[in-house]
């Protein structure tokens, strides 16, 4: 998923989608970032029945929209900055203050890139700037997330909109690319929960890119509807990187895949023994 549609508040990831020129928030997200339960549904259900003014008006504050997930897109519960205001006022956190100021900030920020459609893609620049990335990745990463963008799109006119359909097309992209699930590549890389293409080499976003245009093309050309069909796309887009994968590797006797990654993981904090 793009940073962009994630903005995080004291390490806690807030998922959110853009509705007629604003931001929309995760309602769930952003209150599983105020409360100690790890379960917001069951706690959500209970705040309304604690709060009629907010029950009766649920409907009015939230609305369902598609949401780009790690798999896909995904129907969820958003609001907006307004509406989430109102859903904290019935939690009783310490954290709802400092979440306040945040959601005024991140939402502003959303009327800043309506105005320079390119703020948004200079944020995320600078997040991978901060992080060690030098420019030739970031210029190769930020076209992989348009190229992947465009794809989810294009996914989504065809039939295909449950996160769990957009996670196993892209699996069968990139064990066609690479020979390897995404799941399967984390492993091979050693990762946990660290986004996968952040800790891609040069040539490992190229094909990946190469994978993710080609079933882009291969799904307009052929007028691929369904998730049947899209998934046949997939493969034939996904074999075309992996096919010149293959004559690349036999050329330089070297595997593109690699378990090196780009730049270090992020170290585990050690428990404090007692």
């Amino acid at each position: 998923m793009e940073e962009k549609h994630l903005a995080i508040f004291r390490g806690k990831q807030i998922r959110r989608v853009i509705y007629k020129n604003e931001w929309w928030f995760v309602v769930e997200d952003a209150v599983l970032a105020l409360i100690d339960s790890t379960d917001p549904k069951q706690y959500i259900q209970k705040m309304k029945q604690r709060d009629p003014e907010l029950n009766k008006g649920w409907v009015q504050i939230v609305r369902t929209l598609p949401v780009k997930t790690l798999g896909g897109i995904q129907q969820m519960n958003c609001a907006n900055t307004e509406g989430v205001f109102r859903i904290i006022q019935s939690i009783p956190s310490s954290k709802a203050e400092p979440f306040k100021r945040w959601l005024a900030r991140v939402g502003y920020e959303r009327i800043q890139e309506i105005e320079d459609p390119e703020l948004a893609t200079k944020r995320t620049k600078a997040l991978y700037k901060a992080k060690g990335y030098p420019d030739a990745w970031i210029e190769k990463r930020m076209r992989g997330i348009a190229i992947r963008e465009e794809l989810t799109d294009e996914w989504n006119k065809r039939g295909v909109k449950e996160e769990r359909d957009y996670a196993i097309l892209t699996s069968e992209i990139s064990k066609a690319a690479f020979g390897m699930t995404p799941a399967e590549y984390k492993r091979f890389k050693g990762l946990g929960r660290e986004n996968l293409r952040d800790h891609m080499n040069d040539l490992e976003l190229i094909f990946s890119m190469l994978s993710e245009a080609a079933t882009t093309e291969i799904a307009r050309n052929k007028d691929a509807q369904g998730f049947n069909e899209n998934k046949k796309a997939a493969y034939r887009g996904g074999k075309v990187a992996g096919d010149a994968r293959d004559q690349l590797e036999q050329e330089t006797g070297k595997r593109i895949s690699t378990k090196t990654n780009y730049l270090p993981k992020t170290p585990k904090k050690r428990k404090l023994k007692k």
